[in-house]
């Protein structure tokens, strides 16, 4: 039986897991796009928003956070794709350790925040 969905490179291979745990993956994919969303939201709200910060701090926050809510979507497809193709491999589910860069960037982002504005 040929399987013509896409990405090829993910159903193409393996056995069709347990349909729950698909589901699984596709809720945590669109857990990942909402907070990109959010990311992309809040750099948008810093440069319309005066926030009292110096102009070129407050571009360079809110370029941060869109950059954070761009890699953050991009991670999301990754992020499903790897765990959608080790389920239909029965293979350990592979470590996320990029999400500490989108952690790094957030705390930066707060304390940038927090430290100029008290």
């Amino acid at each position: 039986m040929s399987d013509s969905r896409w990405p090829r490179g993910v159903y193409g291979t393996g056995e069709e897991p347990d349909y729950r745990f698909s589901f699984a993956n596709e809720r945590t994919f669109l857990a990942w796009i909402r907070t990109a969303l959010a990311l992309l939201a809040s750099g948008v709200a810093v440069d319309a928003v005066d926030l009292g910060l110096p102009g070129v701090l407050e571009t360079v926050l809110a370029l941060l956070l869109i950059g954070l809510g761009l890699l953050c979507a991009v991670l999301s497809w990754v992020r499903w794709a790897s765990c959608e193709r080790a389920m239909r491999n029965q293979q350990p589910l592979p470590s996320f350790a990029v999400g500490l860069v989108l952690v790094a960037g957030v705390v930066v982002a707060a304390v940038v925040v927090l430290v100029l504005k008290v």
